[in-house]
């Protein structure tokens, strides 16, 4: 076997501009599987662990994955909001351990910005229930104070100390932005890679302040409210986006989740964060099959040039082969040698498939994070080793036909000059 295998590299090394070109083929295309596997696998732990240790997400009727989206994610549009005193209502059931309300709706440069209370700093959980820390400063205690995601901050160059002002909106159109009420920013949270990079954090008193002289989403015409002033009236929030729960039993949240869906003060929905995330998935899992199809559609163009490769060589080989069974080989041995340098081209390219992702993965995360993705392993799964067999094997399947073709030549072929 081992003379086969260094008849197999000679005879390659000695059709290397052909093969190398079907060998950068292979390596792509085990590239972009390999890549997608591992940008599937990111997306699937970002998007379960932006939120961890939190048992419920309530907001108004809706939707569990537009609310989770909304609430957690930051995307999309709610369907409405709730009232304040429905928020205190469910808040103050026994088995609730903690609450953290939640509004949306502003902007800060495209970024989402989220009112809240400094007990989001305090519950709000991520990863394996890792707590959220700062990099620098500490949590809005004043009223125009905010503390930004590692990504805002990094993105936008600020640091603490400076004043931001905020959009209404998405800040799309024109004059829609808060320019009377400048933040001054206060801290700044480390890294995550989850939604929190990428808000703005103030608090419930802070957007009820920047939206006194706004009526219907529109500032009042000839009417302003100072900054100085906005203490002298009552900041209390009328309604808000949504609100996370955490309870004392997890295994009341079933019970909770009951009563909330039955309030009789306004129609709500109670999501366990899980759950909507699984629906999600369900929902774009067309999207990663889709992707996978992709994948294998292109190693199967690299292994049909492989194979036309081989094939096309092949005529060219016949007296190589001849001589090789006149030298004792038998159609056994041409078979194995054909077999052995598709698999030699397939493993090569496996191999340097793999290392291109992993350079992909390594000079790579700063881009993802720009996606919300955490950041790629730089280890092989066990999924990507079952994938680079297969690849292997398909590599070895597909040099059956050339090597068939060989096994079929004659010694009297092989040796009987043509015309």
């Amino acid at each position: 076997m081992s003379a086969l295998l260094r008849l197999a590299l000679a005879s390659a090394w000695n059709r290397r501009l052909g093969l190398g070109l079907t060998l950068l083929s292979v390596m792509l295309a085990a590239t972009l599987l390999l890549s997608v596997e591992r940008v599937r696998q990111a997306a699937r732990a970002s998007f379960a662990q932006s939120v961890s240790a939190t048992d419920l997400v309530v907001g108004a009727r809706s939707s569990p994955v537009q609310l989770v989206l909304h609430a957690v994610f930051h995307l999309g549009e709610p369907t409405g909001n709730l009232g304040w005193d429905s928020y205190r209502k469910i808040a103050a059931d026994p088995a609730i351990a903690w609450s953290v309300p939640l509004s949306l709706g502003d902007s800060h440069r495209g970024y989402p910005v989220l009112g809240t209370t400094p007990d989001y700093f305090v519950h709000f959980r991520y990863g394996d229930r890792q707590p959220l820390s700062f990099a620098s400063g500490a949590a809005f205690a004043g009223i125009f104070e905010a503390v930004l995601g590692a990504e805002v901050a990094a993105r936008l160059g600020y640091r603490v100390g400076e004043r931001i002002t905020l959009s209404h909106g998405d800040g799309g159109l024109a004059g829609m932005e808060h320019e009377d009420k400048p933040f001054t920013v206060v801290g700044i949270l480390a890294p995550t890679g989850t939604p929190v990079d990428r808000s703005v954090h103030v608090g419930l008193a802070a957007i009820e302040a920047i939206h006194l002289d706004w009526i219907g989403g529109a500032p009042v015409p000839g009417f302003s409210i100072g900054a100085e002033v906005v203490q002298k009236f009552d900041l209390t929030p009328k309604s808000i986006t949504a609100f996370l729960v955490g309870l004392h039993r997890r295994g009341e949240v079933f019970a909770v989740q009951r009563r909330i869906g039955a309030f009789a003060g306004e129609p709500l929905t109670a999501v366990l964060p899980g759950v909507a995330l699984d629906q999600l998935w369900q929902s774009v899992g067309f999207a990663e099959r889709a992707l996978q199809l992709l994948s294998w559609l292109v190693l199967a163009v690299g292994l049909a040039g492989l194979a036309a490769t081989m094939l096309a060589g092949l005529d060219q080989r016949r007296r190589e082969l001849a001589i090789l069974r006149s030298l004792g080989a038998g159609r056994r041995h041409l078979l194995a040698l054909l077999v052995l340098e598709s698999g030699v081209v397939s493993l090569l390219g496996c191999l340097l498939g793999l290392a291109a992702t992993t350079l992909l993965a390594l000079f790579g995360a700063g881009r993802l994070a720009a996606f919300g993705l955490s950041a790629l392993p730089l280890t092989v799964a066990a999924g990507e080793m079952q994938l680079l067999a297969a690849v292997l094997v398909c590599g070895l399947l597909v040099g059956l036909l050339p090597a068939w073709r060989a096994y079929r030549l004659s010694l009297a072929d092989g040796l009987t000059p043509r015309c």
